[in-house]
């Protein structure tokens, strides 16, 4: 399979550059995932197309002002490093920008209180760096940093909460797992009167989520690893699930990759904690969930892969030229799909 086989033209104004006042009130495009058949709805009635006994599996991760902006000590240079991955002990695997003025041993400063120490660099832009700090570092890059947008926005965000989701968590992400940016509380607690059993998994988002393709023949594509978590209670949630028959329908393409790992790993849910670099895409047959909801990706991007593997690619790029049409809003701050399976 070819990666221009996941290309579709999108007009640039259909990237939604600001969320919606209300977080619900996006427009959904619910689609059957065996027959393509397409209804177009709005968030809220998400309510219609979930039952009783239905688990919803959320992405509990926070996103961090992950986005530095600071100057190469010996020559003052401007460099930017986007936090990717905690590595423990303080080190973290970054992006940095531009890469060839920095060497092994760079200190880049971004103020009295914080600097990184470069230790190690790698392909594509990746860093590895110690932060040298004094305090608590997440309080410090809540001062410093911003919060790691999309190259697609251009617009500066409002309010800090916006590029999180409502039951954001566990901090540790780049990048927020979108699907989830559509719930609100009042939703939620909606949902769990209608007897729809929520549960958590972590999946911090960084380069492997948002990495372009950039091979012609997609399974030369590699996966960076992003760091991923489940509790024993949700693992006995989902395997009571599996039992009984009832439907586990995943909020977004990490939660997806993190029930997928897990079930490919240990033939079941459980406890567990570790690294995930699975790659999805048309061929793959999946083992834990049922139905997905999830936003418009980017052409040509492992989540459009990632998609069609859930349903069948011709839908798919269907169904994105039907939202088009209709002028839905794409990427991280647009509207949803729900993929159905009744």
């Amino acid at each position: 399979m070819k990666t221009s086989d996941f290309d579709y033209e999108l007009p640039e104004e259909l990237i939604a550059q600001t969320p919606l006042k209300d977080r619900s009130s996006s427009k959904l495009l619910v689609m059957d995932r065996f027959t393509g058949e397409l209804e177009h709805k709005h968030f809220s009635d998400i309510k219609e197309y979930l039952h009783k006994g239905d688990v919803l599996v959320i992405n509990d991760t926070k996103v961090i002002p992950a986005r530095l902006m600071g100057v190469k000590e010996d020559t003052g240079a401007v460099i930017e490093l986007l936090l990717l991955k905690d590595m423990g002990e303080d080190k973290w695997e970054c992006l940095s920008r531009p890469q060839k003025r920095l060497h092994e041993g760079t200190i880049i400063k971004f103020s009295d209180e914080l600097s990184a120490e470069v230790v190690e660099l790698l392909a594509d832009g990746v860093t590895r760096v110690k932060l040298l700090y004094k305090g608590i570092l997440l309080e410090i890059l809540d001062r410093l940093g911003e919060m790691p947008l999309p190259p697609y926005i251009h617009e500066k965000l409002q309010e800090k909460d916006r590029y999180n989701t409502v039951y954001a968590k566990v901090e540790g992400s780049a990048a927020a797992p979108t699907a989830g940016l559509h719930f609100t509380t009042e939703l939620m607690d909606e949902l769990k009167e209608m007897g729809v059993i929520i549960t958590n998994v972590t999946l911090h988002v960084g380069l492997g989520t948002f990495r372009p393709v950039e091979v012609d023949d997609i399974s030369n594509h590699h996966m960076h690893s992003e760091f991923y978590q489940m509790s024993s209670e949700t693992a006995d949630i989902l395997n009571e699930a599996k039992k009984d028959g009832r439907r586990i329908i995943a909020v977004g393409t990490t939660s997806t990759r993190t029930l997928e790992t897990i079930m490919n790993k240990y033939g079941e849910f459980k406890e567990c904690s570790g690294n995930t670099d699975i790659f999805i895409y048309p061929g793959y047959e999946f083992k834990a969930i049922d139905c997905l909801i999830t936003n418009f990706h980017l052409p040509k991007s492992t989540l459009v892969m990632l998609v069609s593997a859930f349903s069948k690619k011709e839908f798919v790029l269907n169904a994105y030229q039907e939202a088009i049409k209709n002028n839905y809003r794409f990427f991280s701050f647009g509207d949803a799909m729900f993929f159905k399976k009744d």
